[in-house]
């Protein structure tokens, strides 16, 4: 593996699918045929709801290199759970030929069905520190989609418009001046409030939120938060500051705040003038209002001690079913590696996922969307923070904090029982 821009330690990929013994091309191009004659089918099951039709259209390309191959698509997410769905299937004995974990915790539960790809170009290509999460031994158990980054998504035009210059706001001290401002401009600017904080989803919270104050406790490290037997919460008053500063001036309530609420309604459509969330919601930013899209930006949540730095890294892994036919498993792993080996699969990745890349050998220039270019610069400078959520227990522990602070929220919990009933919860799986 090469060495990336700074990636942190926390892709889409694809396939050029050749049976029986046959590999991809050098060149990325794929020249496959069944031995048997018969099609291979391979289901796709994931939770990127947002990737879904440029997905599909991307697999449409690979199936005329490869009439043999048949893929099936199916994406679960937008509020679903995805890991519940994707356990359910295993459970009914509909496996997927391909689907996706988290991180270490994931790769721990579905131990029984990953193959390993460290035979993979993709593997090869990955960048430094992009597969710590999913290696054990000497095996690969996954891929990683892209390398993503969130903050807070802001409106530039209105900020411009408030009088604030972004390039300032490093502290908390900052953002909430700033806050301020917006605020007491909102007639002007003609938005319902600051922010339109996604509460009704426990990830938004349990997950990213907190994952920015928890980061510097585990060193930025996924396997120290995921081998950690407790919690010791060294940041939480800065987390509580934060979340109730984000409560304070968001759309009310915020506990009925969904995730395409948030995005699509009330940022999208200009009723706010910053969001908490990553690059990944720039497609259906762009398909609700283009113009608006080329006009929008990432700041940092801040922590004290990394001002200036935004959490940067793999949010999820491809993984293939170990327990599929010998043919199939290796149909998936040249599909997978066709998406970032050929041209026509890394220029859907960049241009067309939006995504910032995991591995070598992209044209990083093509990188067209402002909110990764902005993350890509955060990463690049080395202005970032780890992506230890990956890492959390794996009794779901992300969803029992965000649940715990919905109740705060909610007055239905202080603070205190916030923080102590969540490192309960974290030691009780770890001892």
């Amino acid at each position: 593996m090469k060495k990336i821009f700074s990636i942190l330690t926390t892709g889409i990929i694809a396939s050029s699918v050749l049976l029986a013994g046959c590999g991809s091309s050098s060149d990325g191009s794929s020249d496959s045929g069944a031995s048997n004659g018969d099609k291979i089918t391979l289901e796709v099951y994931q939770g990127k709801v947002e990737i879904k039709s440029q997905f599909e259209e991307m697999v449409k390309e690979y199936e005329k290199e490869n009439p043999n191959i048949d893929i099936k698509f199916t994406a679960v997410g937008g509020g679903t759970d995805y890991l519940g769905s994707l356990k359910t299937k295993f459970a009914s004995g509909d496996e997927p030929e391909i689907f996706s974990i988290s991180g270490p915790s994931e790769a721990e539960q579905f131990k029984d069905y990953l193959a390993d790809l460290s035979d993979t170009e993709s593997a090869k290509l990955a960048f430094d520190g992009t597969l710590d999460a999913v290696t054990e031994g000497e095996q690969i158990l996954g891929l990683p989609y892209n390398q993503e980054g969130y903050g807070l998504i802001y409106n530039k035009a209105m900020f411009e418009e408030a009088g604030i210059d972004p390039t300032t706001i490093k502290s908390f001290d900052d953002l909430q001046k700033a806050v301020e401002t917006l605020d007491s401009k909102k007639a002007d600017l003609g938005i319902e409030a600051v922010f339109a904080l996604a509460a009704k989803e426990k990830w938004v919270i349990g997950n990213h939120l907190a994952n920015v104050y928890l980061a510097p406790e585990f060193n930025d490290n996924v396997l120290e938060a995921y081998n950690a037997k407790t919690v010791e919460f060294q940041r939480g008053d800065e987390l509580k500051r934060m979340l109730d500063l984000q409560v304070e001036y968001s759309v009310q309530p915020t506990l009925n705040i969904d995730y395409s609420q948030q995005v699509e309604q009330y940022f999208s459509l200009e009723q706010v003038a910053m969001i908490q969330q990553g690059n990944w919601v720039f497609p259906s930013i762009e398909q609700m209002d283009p113009e608006l899209a080329q006009n929008i930006g990432v700041l940092t949540i801040p922590v004290e001690g990394f001002e200036g730095s935004i959490p940067v890294g793999v949010p999820n892994y491809w993984a293939v079913n170990k327990n599929k036919d010998e043919e199939t498993i290796q149909a998936a792993k040249d599909f997978l590696d066709w998406m970032n080996t050929s041209e026509v699969g890394k220029d859907t990745v960049v241009s067309e996922f939006n995504f910032i890349p995991a591995y070598e050998g992209y044209d990083v220039s093509k990188i067209a969307d402002p909110l990764s270019k902005d993350i890509y610069e955060y990463s690049s400078n080395g202005n970032t923070v780890g992506w230890v959520f990956a890492g959390y227990p794996s009794n779901a522990w992300g969803d029992i904090l965000g649940a715990n602070m919905q109740k705060y929220i909610a007055n239905e919990m202080s603070w205190e029982e916030v923080i102590s009933d969540s490192i309960k919860k974290w030691e009780e799986p770890r001892n």
